[in-house]
C-alpha cells in the first residue's frame, strides 16, 4: 500500500495553483476541467511520479468549517518535509508568504507554518538525523 494522492482544500483553484508552483515550486500533473471546477493536481519536482497533492475546492460547507477551525486553532492542514526550513523560511518570506510559527527547533526537528493564501496553514520540517549510536 503507498500514497499517491492526498488533497488539500483550497479557495480558488486557480489561485492555488499559482501558489503551489510558482511560490513554492511544484509542477502541474492534471489540469482537467469538471463542472465548474477542475481535477487540478501538483506534485514535487524532485520526485515528479511520486504522490500529487489534489488541490480541492472547497465548496463543501463541512470542508469550510473544518479548515477554518484549523486555522483558527493555528494547526496546519498538510506537512512538506525540506532539506532546510532555514533557508525556506528566508526564501518562502522573500517571496512574500506569512509564517504563523517562525523556524523552531522542537529536538528532533525543526518546523516552521505558514499561511498558503488559500485558505490553510502549512507545515514545514526539516528532521534532523538520528545521532550515532554510543559505542
Amino acid at each position: 500500500m503507498r500514497i499517491e494522492l492526498t488533497s488539500i482544500f483550497v479557495d480558488d483553484q486557480r489561485a492555488a495553483l499559482e501558489f503551489y508552483t510558482g511560490v513554492l515550486g511544484f509542477t502541474k500533473r492534471h489540469d482537467i476541467p469538471l463542472g465548474d471546477n477542475f481535477w487540478l493536481t501538483v506534485a514535487s519536482p524532485e520526485a515528479p511520479d511520486g504522490p500529487e497533492l489534489l488541490l480541492e475546492p472547497a465548496d463543501h460547507p463541512a470542508a469550510r468549517a473544518y479548515r477554518d477551525a484549523l486555522v483558527e486553532d493555528g494547526i496546519p492542514l498538510v506537512q512538506f518535509a525540506v532539506d532546510d526550513v532555514g533557508a525556506e523560511h528566508v526564501r518562502l518570506s522573500e517571496h512574500g508568504v506569512s509564517f504563523t510559527q517562525p523556524p523552531t527547533d522542537i529536538g528532533t526537528a525543526v518546523v516552521a507554518v505558514f499561511d498558503d493564501t488559500c485558505g490553510n496553514l502549512v507545515q514545514i520540517v526539516e528532521v534532523k538525523p538520528e545521532p550515532e549510536p554510543a559505542s
